[in-house]
């Protein structure tokens, strides 16, 4: 299959690491054609992970996007949710009729570029899918290395529009096995995990994070007091979820942590896995990491704004999203991804499932 996968970041390199291995041919696109060089020069992205260390060729590295959006059937999009309203507005003169465009995770971004398409006047049939983590526990050890710590083994995941999700899911499963339908893309969104580890882990290791040059919060700042209010979070994420007729599973988080759980999206034993590597021992800057920028501002404003919209209140969440307004000094829901911002808060609960299911 033509794959083309988008973005610098950990996500994206390793996204065209493992689509080569795959044995997909993949488009590898970056604004900074620069940035190849050390590709070009090794002759592929050096991967190290549980097999082993090898270097995998890229089939095609381009700074062009039109060109690498012209050559894919399908489009994987491993950026944070920052770069979605601008890369949606690049990306939408460019879509072609049959294209699926894989974010994962997505936080409702599958709207931004649908409107951004629409607003170019581009009709074309184009699905989009969204997931509840990135495929890859990874960090970039240099211009052209990666490091894997673990691989998704469970990828729920909604489609817009849900009516075509048959379709959607069994394109996806060719690139990424462990992909698993999870309904609507509304669905796909509130699997996302971001915002329910991230900001209590932030916020409640904030006085380290700025006090230390490095600081591993899912090692010795994962306590029992901040899984209490991970597992709170997640429960309110979990409500909303069932109030909306969502069925289980649900992908409750506590199973990441447990090796006696259901199997999570990492599968078994993954958070053992992550600390070990040492590679999230960090300087986290709680103004502009994107654990406040993407999964606080932007995920659990969605959140919050869904529970408000569906009347199943989060508190703590809501608690959270307020202690961020006051780190930043910011009003972090006004500004965030909200049903208020997509456009969609005056909809009833009918009305959204059907444009959901049908498109707009």
């Amino acid at each position: 299959m033509r794959i083309a996968v988008l973005g610098g970041g950990h996500g994206s390199y390793a996204a065209a690491a493992e689509m080569s291995e795959r044995g997909h041919e993949v488009w590898f696109w970056r604004r900074d054609a620069g940035a190849f060089a050390a590709i070009e020069a090794q002759g592929g992205i050096e991967v190290r992970d549980h097999a082993g260390t090898r270097t995998l060729p890229i089939a095609h590295l381009t700074s062009s996007l039109e060109e690498a959006l012209a050559a894919a059937e399908l489009v994987v999009i491993p950026l944070p949710a920052t770069a979605h309203e601008d890369l949606a507005r690049a990306c939408a003169p460019h879509w072609r009729d049959g294209q699926v465009v894989f974010l994962p995770p997505g936080t409702l971004g599958s709207l931004i570029f649908v409107e951004a398409a629409r607003a170019a006047g581009n009709e074309a049939r184009v699905r989009f899918a969204e997931t509840g983590t990135l495929p890859y526990l990874v960090r970039k050890h240099g211009p052209a290395s990666i490091v894997v710590s673990v691989y998704a083994t469970r990828l729920p995941t909604g489609v817009f529009p849900a009516r075509d999700a048959d379709e959607v899911i069994a394109l996806l499963q060719q690139a990424y096995p462990s992909v698993e339908p999870a309904g609507d893309v509304l669905s796909g969104a509130l699997m996302n995990a971001g915002p329910i580890i991230h900001p209590p882990l932030i916020m409640m290791n904030a006085g380290p994070l700025e006090h230390f040059d490095a600081w591993d919060i899912h090692n010795e700042g994962t306590q029992p007091s901040i899984r209490a209010v991970t597992n709170a979070l997640d429960a309110e994420r979990i409500a909303v979820r069932e109030h909306l007729g969502y069925a289980a599973p649900h992908f409750p988080l506590a199973d990441h942590y447990s090796p006696d759980g259901d199997e999570w999206m990492y599968g078994n034993a993954a958070h053992e896995k992550l600390t070990d590597s040492g590679d999230w021992r960090e300087k986290i800057n709680l103004q502009t990491h994107r654990y406040m920028r993407e999964d606080t501002a932007i995920g659990l404003s969605l959140f919050t704004s869904i529970a408000r919209w569906a009347g199943k209140p989060m508190p703590v969440g809501e608690g959270l999203l307020a202690l961020a307004s006051a780190i930043t000094g910011e009003d972090l829901y006004a500004a965030g991804r909200t049903l208020e911002r997509l456009g969609l808060a005056d909809c009833d609960r009918a009305t959204l499932q059907e444009r959901l299911h049908d498109g707009f």
